[in-house]
């Protein structure tokens, strides 16, 4: 009971804390020029730039390694001239247009199986891609598929010299690009759970400690101290970017005691989910109060032998009951825009050949969507 009071308490003083600003928030939500968060009749959006709602429809995983392989390389050679900005301006930019896409969730993407993903994109090539975007910042590679890093102290003074350096290096740059919506940190990091390729590191706090109370403060104390030491280092540098947070995994545990030290230090709670999306994020908004988003989510995946399509039907269905939620302020898709043999999906295959199937579904869909946010926005 005692815990359970606690709880509550801990909840009330976060949302507070959410509604009034800490740090610079609530100056954050009124700045111009700058994507914001507001509730417009009991129903969260991303403000654009422009002031207008947004509902952000992104897709995942962009990386040209896929168009060097030696069977395709001469369409990189011939057609981009080696060139990764005249890629993203000639190819991605166009598609992703084309087929409804107003975000670029984030590009990074497989490499070789629980290896590393590709390099992000440089300031100047999202110039080129001149659409809104996401950040991933790397502050740690906590990642449930990653299985080579050591954990961080979280106390020690590394972890605020390295959150410093990383702040420096990826947000200094973009702190005034009205195209970035927001920063992520890790993808599915393993806070209390952890899968068989990092099973030997183990995950970041032992999920036995949460039987007794004096666990439960523990693993308190250390997520508050994780989510305030980069919240300082991002502001430091950019006083006018959302952000987005660590992108759960929604089919793993999730302490509550993780999520409610995040509250006071992130604007949407960020999620993974390849299962029932539309029900996850509806229970985490319930929960919190915290408008989520589905930062990466695909279905069923289709066909034989090595390579899969994205299901298109299940896309639809998820992103238009998401769009309905009063909570959720975006899905995105988990790609990739162009196949490679690692993932084995995507919505283009090496030869650039569209999965005319499902792309047209996905295209269709997200055309509807775009039309309720004009009238929304009228």
């Amino acid at each position: 009971m005692k815990y359970i009071l606690k709880t509550l308490v801990l909840q009330f003083i976060c949302l507070l804390i959410f509604q009034a600003g800490v740090s610079g928030q609530e100056e954050q939500y009124n700045n111009n020029g700058f994507f914001t968060l507001e509730q417009l009749d009991g129903h969260w959006w991303f403000i654009d730039p422009d002031g207008k709602a947004f509902f952000s429809i992104g897709i995942n995983h962009i990386d040209p390694a896929s168009l060097r392989y030696p069977e395709n390389i001469h369409i990189w050679e011939e057609k981009y001239h080696g060139s990764t900005t005249e890629w993203l301006e000639k190819s991605v930019k166009h598609n992703l247009e084309a087929w409804g896409f107003n975000t670029m969730g984030w590009e990074q993407e497989v490499t070789v199986k629980q290896w590393q993903h590709s390099r992000p994109f440089t300031n100047d090539e999202l110039k080129v891609l001149d659409m809104p975007y996401c950040r991933m910042l790397p502050f740690t590679e906590s990642h449930q598929w990653e299985k080579h890093t050591i954990k961080y102290d979280f106390f020690s003074d590394e972890w605020i010299e390295w959150c410093d350096y990383v702040a420096r290096s990826y947000c200094a740059e973009v702190k005034e690009d009205p195209n970035l919506i927001g920063y992520f940190f890790s993808d599915c990091p393993t806070w209390i759970h952890d899968r068989p390729q990092n099973e030997w590191r183990g995950p970041i706090f032992d999920p036995e400690k949460l039987k007794t109370p004096e666990g439960k403060e523990e693993l308190s104390a250390m997520a508050i101290q994780y989510y305030k030491t980069i919240y300082a280092a991002i502001r430091k540098y950019d006083p006018n970017h959302l952000i987005l947070g660590d992108r759960y995994e929604a089919n793993a545990p999730i302490a509550m005691e993780v999520i409610e030290a995040a509250l006071p230090y992130v604007d949407v709670l960020s999620f993974q989910d390849f299962r029932d999306p539309t029900m996850h994020m509806q229970e985490w908004y319930a929960k919190t109060g915290k408008p989520v988003l589905l930062a990466d989510g695909s279905g069923a995946y289709k066909g034989e032998g090595i390579y899969k399509h994205t299901d298109g039907n299940w896309y639809a269905k998820h992103i238009t009951a998401l769009y309905e939620q009063e909570g959720c302020v975006g899905f995105h898709l988990c790609g990739a825009y162009q196949r490679n043999k690692q993932r084995a999906r995507g919505l283009l295959d090496e030869y650039e050949q569209p999965d005319s199937e499902n792309v047209d579904i996905i295209q269709a869909t997200n055309e509807k969507l775009h039309d309720r946010m004009k009238n929304l926005n009228k």
